[in-house]
């Protein structure tokens, strides 16, 4: 999975310019999943810096942060059971995918929104076609980053 990035700034004369216009290639990780890491922020309230996070490893959530990524989903992903100390606001683009939850589970389709306050999770493609979801994760309050 490939995403073109286009990333706005200031210049001298404090004109609005385009900074970056590049492709963000996806990562892979576990079998049947892929992200597409497209920006981040280290603090919250957001400071603006002239550093382009695609050049930052971190994991899935960084503590008084911010995270933008996408998501692949193939059928048959691996399982991984995980909560993180964000509030997370997530969109179906594509392809069905089941959110499952301690206490139940709920099928997702293109289109659909979701939003995850710092619950138990894991995702289940059961369909024929891969499913990808926009993710922004922004920390809570005294959360803790969260790796792989």
């Amino acid at each position: 999975m490939k995403v073109r990035r286009i990333v706005t700034g200031n210049n001298k004369d404090n004109h609005s310019m385009v900074k970056w216009d590049n492709e963000i290639e996806a990562r892979p990780g576990r079998p049947g999943f892929e992200r597409a890491d497209i920006w981040a922020t280290k603090s919250l309230p957001v400071k603006l810096s002239e550093e382009d996070p695609a050049k930052w490893e971190y994991g899935t959530s960084i503590s008084n942060g911010s995270v933008f990524r996408l998501i692949k989903y193939e059928p048959g992903v691996s399982e991984r059971w995980h909560t993180t100390d964000t509030i997370d606001y997530a969109i179906v683009l594509s392809g069905e995918i089941y959110m499952q939850l301690d206490e139940e589970e709920v099928h997702l389709k293109a289109g659909d929104v979701i939003i995850q306050r710092s619950t138990n999770h894991n995702w289940v493609n059961r369909g024929k076609e891969a499913c990808i979801i926009a993710f922004v994760l922004i920390a809570t309050e005294g959360g803790k980053s969260t790796g792989w």
